[in-house]
């Protein structure tokens, strides 16, 4: 099952070469199991020092998803693919919602580039929009692609460092959800004709480059 897979996922470091069609993706994405989990008891401000970034970053990514599927709204929301982009938007604003609580539970203070996000994701979003439906799905996969791997390197990392707890277990769960969701709006993008971008590859390199 593609949710299985999915769930066993792990980050594989190193640039991500694109396999060919959803079936060959996912298999892709699951290769590795996440390693057994460690008896290590956490150094405290190691523990500290990950969470905070986990929660920075997260927040920073989930902001700049969201504003991206906001500009492809403004462009094709009253075409066919504007419902499934909003249900992936909405998605994306739960997710925010989420990092916008724990960032103040765990006072984190916000990534100072979030007014570049503001701006910078919507144009982002729109500007694909405005080149087509498939170009709007390729900036789709190429964005979720990249968290994808951001989640799966943030559990491989909590997993190194021993924090396998049940005191962590809030936290690991809410970022596997959360890579789930994305990588479910990746296989919709694939499903609604990114490939089918002009200059697919060049565009989605770009895009997880930038």
């Amino acid at each position: 099952m593609y949710r299985i897979a999915l769930a066993r996922a792990c980050y594989i470091p190193g640039r991500v070469t694109r396999p060919h069609g959803i079936l060959n993706l996912t298999r892709h994405i699951a290769q590795s199991a996440v390693p057994g989990q460690t008896s290590t008891t956490p150094d405290p401000s190691r523990v500290k020092e990950t969470l905070e970034q986990i929660i920075r970053v997260d927040h920073a990514g989930e902001f700049g998803a969201a504003r991206i599927y906001a500009g492809q709204l403004a462009v094709l929301r009253s075409t066919k693919e504007g419902p499934v982009i909003q249900e992936m938007a909405d998605q994306e604003i739960e997710h925010q919602e989420m990092f916008n609580k724990l960032i103040v539970e765990h006072r984190v203070r916000p990534t100072a580039l979030s007014p570049i996000w503001n701006v910078a994701g919507w144009a982002l979003g729109a500007g694909s929009a405005l080149l087509g439906k498939e170009a709007a799905m390729a900036v789709t996969v190429a964005v979720e692609t990249v968290i994808g791997e951001h989640y799966n390197d943030q559990l491989r990392s909590m997993n190194d460092l021993g924090m396998v707890g049940p005191e962590y277990a809030y936290i690991r769960e809410t970022i596997k959800k959360y890579r789930d969701d994305e990588l479910h709006h990746l296989e919709i993008g694939l499903k609604h004709d990114a490939e089918q971008a002009p200059m697919y590859s060049v565009l989605s390199e770009a895009v997880k480059a930038g």
